[in-house]
C-alpha cells in the first residue's frame, strides 16, 4: 500500500469517527467534541488528521491561540519578522495577499477534510504553521521537536465578542440569521464555544510557556496594543531573528509594527474584499474593531460579572491575569 492509499484509508477511518463524537452547536456553528475539545465541523477531521501525521521540523513555527484572539495580526508580524531579509515593508505579499492565506491553518487548511494537501511540500523555510489546537492534542512531533511555539492570547470578554461579531458576518455571508448573543454567551461559557473550553486551551499553553519558555512564547493581545514596538522586538528574540542594532536605529522595527498594525491592515485593498480564497469567510470579516474594552458595547454589566468571575475562577492560581481596558 503506498502513501496515497494510506492517507485515504486514514481519511475513512476519520469519517467513520466523527459519526461517533458527541456534536452541539455553538454560535451557529456545529462542533463536534474529540479530546476533550470542541471542534468545528469546518476542522474536526483536518485537526485529527493533524495530530496523526503531522512531521514537524526543528526549524517550524507554530501560531497557536484561540480564534479571535489576534491570530491575524500575529500572522502578519511572525511572516514579516522571520521573512524581512526576502521582503522589505514595501515590497510584502502582505500588501497583496491576506495574512491567512500567507500563513494557513493546519486543521482547516493543510489537512482539509482528513487528508495532507500537497502545498504542503512548497511551503517556505521556516514553515510557519496555525493551529486553535490545545497544547496537550499537538501533534507528538511538535511536542519532541525544537519547534517554537507562540500563543497570542485575549481576554475572554473581547475574544467572546469578537467571536460573537465574526460569527455574524459568516451567516450574513451566506444568508442566514445572526447567532442569538445569549444563546451564543451561555455555550462560551460552558466552554462549548469552536476550540473551548476557552480556559483549558489557554491555560494549556499558559503553563507549557512557564514550564518551557525557550519553546513556547506566550503573548497578550492586550500587551501587544500598548506597546507593539517592545512586544515585536520579544517576538522575534524569541523565533531566532532578532533585530540588529542597526536595524533598530534605521526604525525597522517600527515600520513592521505599522505595515501590521490593525489600521493598516484592515485598511489595504486585499483585505476589504467580501469574497476571498474561503467562500464561507469574507476576508474583511477578520477586520472589525481590534479594540481592548469592545465587550461593553455588547454584554450587559451583569454578563460581563458572570464572566469576569468564571475566568477568575477558572484561572485562580496560574499566575496569568488578564486586562479587561486600556
Amino acid at each position: 500500500m503506498n502513501e496515497e492509499d494510506d492517507h485515504e484509508e486514514l481519511k475513512n477511518k476519520i469519517d467513520k469517527l466523527v459519526i461517533t463524537l458527541p456534536k452541539d452547536e455553538s454560535f451557529g456553528v456545529v462542533n463536534y467534541k474529540y479530546q476533550g475539545i470542541w471542534f468545528p465541523f469546518t476542522a474536526i477531521r483536518g485537526a485529527i488528521a493533524f495530530q496523526k501525521l503531522f512531521k514537524a521540523q526543528d526549524s517550524d513555527i507554530i501560531l497557536a491561540s484561540l480564534p479571535k484572539s489576534g491570530t491575524t495580526w500575529l500572522k502578519a508580524l511572525i511572516f514579516s519578522v522571520v521573512n524581512r531579509s526576502r521582503y522589505t515593508t514595501k515590497n510584502t505579499p502582505l500588501l497583496t495577499t491576506h495574512p491567512h492565506d500567507l500563513v494557513c491553518s493546519a486543521e482547516i487548511n493543510h489537512y482539509r477534510d482528513g487528508l495532507p494537501q500537497h502545498h504542503l511540500l512548497h511551503i517556505s523555510q521556516p514553515r510557519i504553521f496555525a493551529v486553535h489546537t490545545h497544547h496537550a492534542s499537538l501533534p507528538h512531533s511538535v511536542l519532541d521537536s525544537n519547534c517554537k511555539i507562540v500563543y497570542v492570547c485575549r481576554n475572554p470578554m473581547d475574544n467572546f465578542v469578537s467571536a460573537w461579531h465574526f460569527a455574524c458576518s459568516i451567516k450574513g455571508k451566506i444568508g442566514e440569521s445572526p447567532p442569538l448573543v445569549d444563546e451564543s454567551f451561555r455555550k462560551y461559557c460552558e466552554g462549548a464555544a469552536s476550540f473551548g473550553p476557552f480556559w483549558e486551551n489557554v491555560l494549556g499553553y499558559w503553563k507549557a510557556s512557564i514550564e518551557n519558555p525557550k519553546k513556547v512564547l506566550f503573548m497578550m493581545y492586550e500587551d501587544m496594543k500598548e506597546d507593539i514596538v517592545s512586544e515585536l522586538k520579544r517576538l522575534a528574540t524569541f523565533l531566532g531573528f532578532p533585530f540588529t542594532e542597526e536595524e533598530e536605529a534605521q526604525g525597522l522595527v517600527e515600520e513592521i509594527s505599522s505595515l501590521c498594525s490593525f489600521e493598516n491592515l484592515k485598511n489595504l485593498k486585499v483585505n476589504q474584499n467580501d469574497s476571498g480564497s474561503n467562500p464561507r469567510v469574507p476576508p474583511n470579516a477578520f477586520f472589525r474593531n481590534g479594540k481592548v474594552g469592545d465587550y461593553t458595547h455588547l454584554l450587559t454589566p451583569s454578563m460581563a460579572e458572570y464572566l469576569k468571575k468564571l475566568a477568575d475562577d477558572k484561572f485562580a492560581g496560574s499566575g496569568l491575569v488578564f486586562k479587561y481596558a486600556n
